[in-house]
């Protein structure tokens, strides 16, 4: 699968936490269920409850073939993989993962097995993403393309979950945030990844994320 990454998090119940959008959707497994996590444009305050999750969080783009449902009908969702899929199929995935010597792996090995099943992804959709990526304007994305701005709109809708402009944005938000992590000042990170200046990292930080850069990198 390329670009997934396993992860596994406890929550210690100590307050809320809070999911950054970058774009990508998640699989996820909490007290023996399965739920998917829709893209998001805005952080995602999660409750702390305690007690171990596990998640496969998918390339951006790459989810909806593995899933069967197109990116924007989960954009700012958690949903059980039950309301999903057709209950005998959902059951039995759950099943798979439970019966894992771990959740995480057990996510690994059924996210292998979908990958496997649905085939290699569209490349179109890499290409979008490495394109908005290098800070490319959208209407120049799809002249690179060879496509029009409403066939990328729609693509983007159906594989990320929302249009390229919006993806670009959160994009450009992860990138930011990971110079940042790095030590570069955050006037040279607006420089660095196309923000007009410090500024206007902090409004789209607050818009994105709802909290200042400075909270983020103290958390």
């Amino acid at each position: 699968m390329t670009g997934a990454v396993v992860w596994t998090n406890t929550p210690t119940g100590s307050g809320p936490g809070r999911v950054l959008p970058d774009g990508c959707m998640d699989l996820l497994w909490y007290d023996g269920r399965l739920l998917v996590a829709g893209p998001d444009t805005h952080a995602y305050v999660t409750e702390g409850a305690p007690g171990p999750w596990a998640g496969v969080r998918f390339y951006p783009g790459t989810a909806p073939a593995l899933l069967g449902v197109p990116a924007d009908a989960l954009r700012d969702r958690r949903v059980d993989l039950a309301d999903l899929w057709p209950a005998t199929q959902a059951r039995r995935l759950t099943a798979r993962v439970n019966a894992a010597p771990d959740p995480a792996t057990g996510l690994e090995d059924a996210a292998l097995s979908r990958a496997a099943e649905a085939g290699p992804p569209d490349p179109l959709l890499g290409r979008i993403v490495a394109a908005l990526d290098a800070g490319r304007p959208v209407a120049a994305t799809a002249d690179a393309l060879g496509i029009g701005a409403r066939t990328l709109h729609r693509r983007s809708l159906a594989a990320f979950g929302y249009g390229p402009k919006t993806l670009a944005r959160v994009r450009r938000l992860q990138r930011a945030l990971a110079l940042a992590r790095d030590g570069t000042p955050l006037a040279e990170t607006a420089a660095l990844t196309g923000y007009a200046d410090q500024a206007h990292l902090t409004r789209e930080v607050r818009e994105l994320a709802g909290t200042t850069p400075g909270e983020l990198l103290r958390g």
